[in-house]
């Protein structure tokens, strides 16, 4: 909803502090006359080395070779310009360049661009004692590289290009006045950076939401999602026994069923509130206390999710029933591929996902008293009814595969299905790892979960292995060299699972799988029209993606109906024709 789409951050003096700022104490230090760095970096007017720099007429070498040749004439001392750069680092960039990439964060968190525009790699030549992670940039643009140092136009249209974004759309922060000059001659907005705390608060009106205070899978709370924090703080006072003097501060998750899910700054603790919505969104009713029961039962089970704190059902507080859960950190893996870590970590993260599902799936009913958590025996049937109801509701074309599923699926429920507590949306992204080990922290996404049959989470975890890597929705693993990767096939992952469970691999092992692309291709269909009963899909999806999908669990049945068909005795071959394949 913001008119600004990018922001562009000028690298020298931007993301690092210009040095004649934070020269006095080192000019002391090493009994250098004071004044002499910033003499030697300003003198010149236009035509100062650090103008130059910051210009891209200079790289990070020649600037310090001219500075020290500068302070060499001014002082009549050889200054040890390097050694007041490795200080520059250590002392000063430890503090600016966070700042600067938590905004970059902030900003992409909220679906805007960000690009870094550098001109003389000056970062990567002080790689010994800083890093700049450039995923938080969308586009690098060096123009040291490219040809056109600034404040040359050019290298501002060539950055907006590979932003694909309009001069208007964007803001750049430089320290150059003439840098400033030439981008707003473009209509670009400009911040300048002479301190970058009141820089970033020009930000943040520009661009109407903080840039600081980030959160990995947080968000700005949307417009028209807020709650009322002064409430909330009196609430959190009373149950936690706390009184903080810093003001609570509230960000909203980006993932999954999230958009009720807010993360909450009080005091040193990180808290995650989950509030109902109204009207309720699950079948079953609210489902905010009935998660919270569940999440209960579970962390006494020993399954990892996150421990509960709190259960509100108060609505004069924030409107609705709501829960207080505390935060896990750790790294939510959104590729199926897990290009984060390394081959070895990958096998060993879809072993912890299996042992984790097999802990699940082992829960004793009884000891954790949630037999009365949904009905037993016809899960599937029900999900079936409930997702087809939900299809027609929201069908906007005819679809052949998803016709003859509904014809093909009832014809072949299971005869017998056991009861556990399933998931509901068991996948690799709703798993919170340990950031240094393969180590399930927490499970997310418990808002659906019930007793059922716990083979339809089997079937909903091994999706990604069938699914392109470029996928819209989802991107999977269908193609991928797994064993290059380090990750196991599905075949290898299920019987990971069904070794850890004591069970065989049943003989309708293909059913599972058509009915959970089934299910996907519903909720892919619903992201057309909308959201589906509270049920998200992962990613962005097009109007083809519930085509492909529907085709593929159709191609599950298929290959089910050939063995049901090849299994038969020869006296019902034609029964078994009649009843599956006229359909």
């Amino acid at each position: 909803g913001f008119s600004h789409k990018a922001v562009i951050f000028q690298e020298s003096w931007v993301l690092l502090p210009a040095p004649h700022r934070t020269a006095t104490d080192w000019e002391a230090q090493s009994c250098i006359p004071a004044g002499t760095i910033q003499q030697a970096a300003l003198s010149g007017g236009e035509n100062s080395l650090s103008l130059q720099y910051s210009r891209g007429e200079l790289t990070a070498v020649e600037f310090l070779q001219e500075l020290g040749q500068q302070c060499f004439e001014i002082a009549n001392v050889r200054v040890p310009v390097h050694s007041f750069l490795r200080d520059l680092i250590r002392n000063e960039v430890i503090k600016q360049l966070p700042i600067m990439a938590e905004a970059a964060r902030c900003i992409r968190a909220e679906g805007l661009k960000t690009a870094l525009l550098s001109h003389s790699l000056c970062l990567r030549g002080a790689e010994r004692f800083l890093s700049l992670d450039q995923q938080h940039f969308d586009v690098v643009v060096e123009s040291h590289q490219e040809g056109m140092p600034r404040p040359n136009p050019g290298i501002y249209r060539l950055c907006l290009e590979r932003l694909g974004v309009q001069p208007q759309e964007s803001i750049l922060l430089d320290s150059s006045s003439q840098n400033l000059k030439a981008a707003a001659q473009l209509g670009m907005k400009t911040v300048k950076v002479d301190d970058p705390e009141a820089a970033l608060k020009e930000l943040e009106t520009l661009l109407g939401f903080p840039v600081r205070g980030f959160v990995p899978y947080t968000r700005s709370v949307r417009p028209g999602m807020e709650i009322p924090k002064d409430r909330l703080q009196k609430y959190l006072e009373g149950v936690l026994g706390a009184h903080p003097t810093a003001p609570l501060e509230l960000r909203q998750f980006d993932h999954g069923d999230s958009t009720r899910s807010y993360l909450v700054k009080f005091g040193g603790r990180l808290l995650v509130l989950k509030k109902e919505e109204e009207p309720p969104d699950g079948p079953s009713g609210p489902s905010v206390p009935r998660e919270y029961r569940i999440l209960k039962a579970l962390a006494e089970a020993g399954v990892p999710v996150p421990p509960v704190l709190a259960l509100c059902e108060d609505r004069s507080i924030l409107g609705t029933p709501f829960c207080l859960l505390e935060h896990r950190a750790g790294h939510i893996h959104r590729a199926a591929a897990l290009p984060a870590v390394t081959p070895r970590r990958r096998r060993a993260c879809y072993r912890a996902m299996a042992q984790v599902l097999a802990r699940i799936h082992s829960l004793d009913l009884g000891a954790a008293e949630l037999q009365d958590l949904g009905e037993q025996g016809n899960y599937i049937q029900q999900q079936f009814e409930t997702w087809t109801r939900q299809y027609r509701a929201v069908e906007t074309h005819l679809i052949p595969a998803m016709e003859r599923l509904i014809q093909w699926l009832p014809l072949h429920f299971p005869e017998s299905q056991k009861t556990t507590v399933v998931h509901g949306d068991f996948r690799m992204d709703h798993l919170v790892f340990h950031p240094d080990r393969p180590e399930v922290l927490a499970v997310l996404g418990w808002r659906f979960a019930t007793l059922g049959d716990p083979l339809c989470d089997l079937a909903s975890s091994c999706m990604s292995f069938f699914l392109p890597a470029h996928f819209g929705a989802c991107r999977g693993l269908r193609s991928c060299d797994l064993g290059h990767l380090g990750i196991p096939s599905a075949e290898e992952y299920s019987q990971l699972y069904w070794g850890l469970t004591g069970v065989e691999r049943p003989e309708n092992w293909n059913f599972y799988l058509a009915f959970a692309f089934f299910r996907l291709a519903v909720v892919l269909q619903g992201r057309l029209r909308g959201p589906l009963a509270g049920r998200p899909a992962p990613g962005d999806s097009s109007p083809k993606d519930a085509e492909f999908v529907a085709e593929l669990a159709w191609d599950f049945a298929v290959k089910e109906g050939f063995r049901v068909f090849e299994n038969l005795p020869p006296t019902k071959l034609l029964a078994r024709h009649c009843s599956t394949w006229a359909g």
